[in-house]
């Protein structure tokens, strides 16, 4: 299998909560950390969404404060990056083939949108039974959930993984708004959830060609350990 040096990145279309009058969207962060290490590695990116078109950001991500954290704020002063987020892809409209890996951001309307799509579930299907990596953070792994391969086994069955901690959620002040208990989900797929001693802490798991992140802090060790595993072939 060829290299392609490219990199697909899923991202939310939804940019509110079902229940609650908060907006969210991309957590813009998990997008761009992950990005900066990619590129000066020499891949490029795609991104992609369910619907295609504008990405809604979640507005607490474009606080001051979080956008100093990891260099954000150079990319949101920067309209062609920004434009970017313009014109996501379609995920229908996505060929796998093209890339040699998928990255599935979080932010929380990725709790609304990517569990119930099933052209995300046979993208991803795509990716891991084409020996391809499969990677996602924070409540990027939301869009695991329900994936399954084609002899129907879940895709997370007997996997190693982790993702935004109910503890993380609480202390977010999300717990009445989100759909469900992500931690609990997964393990519901059969999954083995890990997740950092402190709330925000940086934790990444590796399984294989599945790469899993907490939470945004640690969009940038998702990145590096993609990196480091396409590298390996």
């Amino acid at each position: 299998m060829a290299a392609t040096n490219k990199i697909l990145i899923i991202v939310t279309s939804v940019d509110e909560y079902a229940k609650v009058g908060y907006r969210t969207g991309l957590w813009l962060g998990e997008l761009t950390h992950f990005y900066d290490v990619a590129e000066e590695a020499g891949y490029q990116m795609d991104v992609a969404s369910p619907l295609g078109g504008k990405v809604p950001i979640d507005p607490e991500s474009l606080a001051q404060a979080v956008l100093a954290m990891g260099g954000t704020i150079e990319r949101y002063k920067d309209r062609t990056f920004m434009d970017r987020l313009d014109q996501a892809l379609k995920i229908a409209d996505v060929d796998a083939s093209k890339y040699d890996a998928i990255y599935l951001t979080g932010g929380h309307g990725v709790m609304f949108d990517f569990p119930d799509s099933p052209e995300l579930q046979k993208l991803v299907a795509d990716f891991h039974q084409a020996g391809k990596v499969v990677s996602a953070v924070c409540h990027g792994p939301a869009g695991l959930l329900n994936v399954k391969l084609a002899d129907g086994s879940p895709l997370l069955d007997g996997k190693n993984v982790t993702g935004f901690s109910w503890n993380e959620e609480t202390k977010v002040d999300r717990a009445d708004a989100v759909p469900f208990n992500l931690e609990e989900e997964l393990q519901s797929r059969g999954a083995s959830y890990t997740k950092a001693w402190l709330a925000m802490g940086n934790h990444v798991v590796t399984d294989g060609r599945l790469i899993t992140g907490q939470n945004p802090t640690s969009a940038r060790g998702v990145a590096q350990a993609v990196v480091k595993k396409l590298q390996e072939g």
